[in-house]
């Protein structure tokens, strides 16, 4: 999507509804002109049955629909994959066990609503939001404040809750691949089981065993030797690690114990780190800032470094030397310090060889992680939005 692409959808009066479908709730909304029109609905999203999924979907935009001044030129959200999103048929979501053998959901609510109806990949759609208004302008803004002329045109988008989203944008452009199955990094290997809490005797796993919530649940309750039944939710987790030992805020988890306390902070260490692998994996192909959203994200403060800190390690050769994991340079860009390094270009002059002519290059190849500027679901709406009209422009 080009800049003026953009700009002319800011103006734009067609009303488009939204959801953010995840493992956990149900966000309905509704945008116009790039901006939110309507208080978000929330629900859970807990149930086994479709037919009561649909339901809560169905009363979730008619809520929506009965407080706008129009009726909606489309709907257009987010939901997790497997799918065949161009038809709008849901496969089997692992965190969704409502769903299974293939339920043709888009097609249900095209009928139910009389509009177009498009659905996307939360990581997808939540990367598109974030590049359109969200980290990607705000970092070329503060990079033209700073006299600097680098600019950036790509932007990997990760999700961190329930499971493990991701989204890829370059140039305006959201990149779906040829099954609808781009950017799916929840299912990216791991195999250093040093950062990861392997149940019994396996070796090697998903990324999102470790990366998402029940990745925090299952690494803290290795470290103490608890089952992991009896270990908190992540948000207790993270209230333990920062110190709050508020038992009305930990559940009665937490009784202030030293090892509570380590074991909560080692969790979101080794989070961080199986991140860090995961996304520097990522860089060797999108070579692009990077945005993390969901809700596990608000706990950056306790992973991000350790995340960032691997991204930068080395790696050992079969000779024994070391080289970089990756050919860039990751700033972490919540870090004020961090940020402004990243901000100042270090440029350096050279002469073209059998000529007096002097040129000035910048050796570093640099990019930056760093958390949503929008909040997850008002991206995920405004990647909804824009992919809409984007379609109903171009494709229909």
């Amino acid at each position: 999507m080009t800049a003026q692409e953009c700009m002319r959808y800011e103006a734009d009066h067609r009303i488009v509804m939204t959801l953010d479908a995840g493992g956990t709730n149900l966000v309905f909304s509704a945008i116009q002109g790039n901006r939110e029109i309507v208080t978000p609905v929330t629900c859970s999203s807990s149930t086994t049955s479709v037919e009561k999924f649909f339901s809560k979907i169905q009363d979730g935009f008619r809520t929506v629909l009965s407080g706008l001044p129009e009726n909606p030129s489309a709907i257009s959200f987010a939901f997790p994959g497997p799918a065949d999103y161009k038809n709008g048929i849901i496969g089997d979501p692992p965190n969704m066990p409502a769903f299974r053998g293939g339920v043709p959901l888009g097609p249900m609510l095209r009928e139910c609503f009389r509009c177009p109806v498009f659905i996307n990949n939360d990581g997808n759609l939540f990367a598109y939001g974030e590049a359109v208004s969200g980290l990607l302008p705000k970092i070329n803004r503060l990079l033209s404040d700073s006299g600097n002329d680098r600019r950036y045109a790509t932007i990997f988008g990760a999700t961190l809750g329930t499971g493990l989203g991701g989204g890829f944008v370059c140039n305006g452009s959201l990149f779906r691949g040829d099954n609808d199955a781009a950017s799916e990094i929840w299912m990216m290997h791991r195999s250093n089981v040093q950062d990861c809490a392997a149940p019994g005797n396996r070796t090697d796993f998903y990324a999102e065993e470790t990366v998402s919530a029940r990745g925090i649940r299952n690494i803290y309750a290795a470290i103490l030797g608890i089952p992991v039944d009896e270990a908190p939710a992540p948000e207790t987790i993270y209230k333990i690690a920062a110190g709050d030992n508020s038992e009305a805020d930990t559940g009665g988890f937490m009784d202030g114990s030293t090892a509570e306390k380590t074991a909560a902070r080692q969790a979101f260490v080794r989070f961080g780190k199986a991140l860090g692998g995961t996304l520097a994996a990522v860089l060797t192909i999108a070579d692009g800032l990077i945005v993390l959203g969901g809700g596990l994200s608000l706990a950056y403060p306790l992973f991000l470094p350790a995340a960032v800190e691997e991204m930068n390690r080395s790696i050992v050769l079969s000779d024994g030397s070391c080289v970089p994991r990756t050919e860039l340079s990751v700033f972490n860009l919540e870090n004020p310090g961090q940020l402004n390094d990243f901000l100042q270009p270090d440029y350096r002059r050279i002469r073209v060889p059998g000529t007096s002519r002097i040129i000035e290059y910048d050796p570093c190849k640099k990019t930056g992680i760093g958390i949503s500027v929008l909040g997850t679901s008002r991206a995920i709406a405004l990647g909804s939005y824009v992919f809409a009209l984007h379609m109903l422009d171009n494709e229909m």
